[in-house]
């Protein structure tokens, strides 16, 4: 497998987790945190390349979280 091919990655989001602990739907936690559906689907999808600080610290205050509840390494 060439470099270009391997998961660029290890972040896992647990955001369908938080999602369904809350009772909350995508369209809703989007509408809360200022940013739009199709990149919360991104992030949740774990295609994102990046997140913002702003954005990770509204998630938190949102869900009611750290950010080690919203994301972790996956070891190989």
């Amino acid at each position: 497998m060439s470099p270009a091919d391997a998961d660029p990655h290890a972040i896992e989001i647990h955001l369908d987790k938080l999602l369904a602990e809350h009772g909350m739907t995508l369209t809703e936690l989007a509408e809360r945190v200022g940013v739009t559906i199709a990149n919360l689907s991104v992030l949740k999808n774990g295609r994102a390349k990046a997140i913002r600080f702003s954005t990770l610290t509204r998630l938190c205050e949102v869900l009611d979280c750290q950010p080690g509840d919203l994301l972790t390494h996956r070891k190989p």
